[in-house]
């Protein structure tokens, strides 16, 4: 039997020799920390601390301003400076609350569970809920809402992506190196929620030491299962995963429950045991520093709200200056022009890149080569769908199917024209989501 995948896809360069043979070192932060006060997808956080409070490691400093929405957790003790827009990664100005940081990291007190198997459906949700629990693949979705579909009894399969397919990162295969444990009791603890469901682990098969570890935990609990998966990009996107590991399929109207599923990220299932288990917020997580321009590359344990440029400085810096550097990976990763942004929940990894490649490339015309159909998972045709975004057509664009874009940026990679296509496909997707929500 073949390795699992799904359609089409492409194998850009992993660069992941640079940092996956580095264990994870803690980092901790100094001075100011910046507190976002939109880390996920749904209504920004209220803040309820004001300027000159004194606040613990673990309090909660901003609570859920609605049902999809995760409330934020202070990473040190300290002083709030200030409430005040700053920049965040993806380029936004976000309302965020600014902490001094006393370096002493006094702690609240944590109410640890007796016992795992006696908490009801909703204690466990309640308390992912408390704990700000997000989608920390990127997505950022509060995770307490995932695992509360109308129809649980539906849900057959809880997927865990553990795929990694972004080309440098690897935060996830450290995690997983280092604490598989945390990983399976993280899936068992969304096992008791749907009594019908399989916990399933979706790992690249270049991570064949990974697979080993997770299947030695799971081989005695028979709703437990590791798919080995082939490498290849975006093997972890939602659909792909999905479609990869059960052969169902999703559109854009749909949710993963739809098809029976619900699926979480690798440090998503560590933060929703460490909540369950010890009652601790998410205030920490695995964060890669790479690239060739990095001098040390490694993986570290930051606080949310350390600052991107002390987490470089604590790999040593660049020992060229980088000519692209990205949050995230260069797949889906957003371009950086300053590093004074904040580590948020969903920040996985800093990029630092000697030439920028990209930039470089002078695009040409389409020479209707097909390769673009070829790479789409999603069975698109990007070339098509870039030139109706870029002569401002709307209504052809939806007709030929631009919205079920999963913007992977597999057809910008590919093309032998050197086409900006995602750009231009998720330009013309935001516009018309802009339009359906002023209507």
């Amino acid at each position: 039997m073949g390795l699992r995948t799904f359609k089409n896809g492409v194998h850009p360069f992993e660069g992941k020799e640079l940092s996956r043979e580095k264990p994870v070192k803690e980092l901790l932060p100094k001075g100011e920390l910046v507190f976002p006060v939109s880390q996920h997808i749904g209504a920004p956080a209220k803040p309820v601390v004001k300027p000159g409070d004194t606040v613990l490691r673990g309090q909660v400093i901003a609570e859920a301003g609605g049902f999809v929405s995760a409330p934020i957790h202070s990473s040190v003790s300290g002083t709030v400076k200030k409430i005040e827009p700053r920049r965040v990664p993806v380029g936004d100005m976000v309302n965020s609350i600014v902490i001094e940081s006393d370096g002493e990291m006094k702690e609240v007190e944590y109410k640890e569970a007796a016992s795992l198997s006696t908490l009801t459906k909703e204690e466990i949700i309640g308390k992912v809920k408390d704990a700000g629990v997000v989608g920390m693949g990127g997505a950022g979705f509060p995770t307490h809402v995932k695992l509360s579909p109308k129809e649980p009894d539906k849900i057959e399969y809880v997927i865990a992506n553990c795929a990694e397919c972004e080309p440098y990162l690897t935060s996830d295969y450290r995690r997983m190196m280092e604490n598989p444990e945390q990983l399976v009791n993280g899936m068992k603890i969304v096992l008791q929620l749907f009594p019908k469901a399989r916990g399933m682990f979706g790992v690249e098969n270049n991570k064949m030491d990974c697979i080993a570890k997770l299947r030695d935990l799971v081989k005695d609990d028979p709703r437990l299962e590791v798919v080995e998966l082939q490498t290849k990009y975006p093997q972890g996107g939602e659909r792909q995963l999905i479609y990869a590991v059960t052969g169902r399929s999703i559109n854009s109207a749909m949710l993963p429950a739809d098809a029976g599923c619900i699926v979480d990220n690798v440090e998503t299932l560590v933060a929703v045991y460490n909540a369950v288990k010890f009652g601790k917020p998410v205030m920490n997580r695995i964060f890669t520093v790479t690239g060739d321009a990095v001098s040390d590359p490694r993986n570290f344990y930051v606080c949310t709200g350390t600052n991107y440029q002390e987490i470089l400085d604590a790999a040593g810096g660049c020992k060229t200056q980088p000519e692209k550097m990205i949050a995230g990976g260069p797949m889906m990763g957003f371009a950086l022009f300053g590093l004074n942004v904040p580590a948020t929940k969903t920040s996985s990894a800093l990029l630092c890149m000697t030439k920028d490649e990209v930039s470089a490339m002078a695009p040409t015309p389409c020479i209707n080569c097909g390769r673009c159909v070829d790479a789409c998972p999603e069975l698109l045709i990007p070339s098509r769908l870039a030139k109706y975004a870029d002569h401002g057509d709307k209504e052809t664009y939806e007709k030929w199917h631009g919205m079920e874009c999963v913007e992977c940026g597999s057809c910008s990679f590919i093309c032998p024209a050197k086409r900006q296509l995602a750009q231009s496909i998720k330009t013309m997707k935001k516009m018309i989501l802009a339009d359906r929500r002023k209507k």
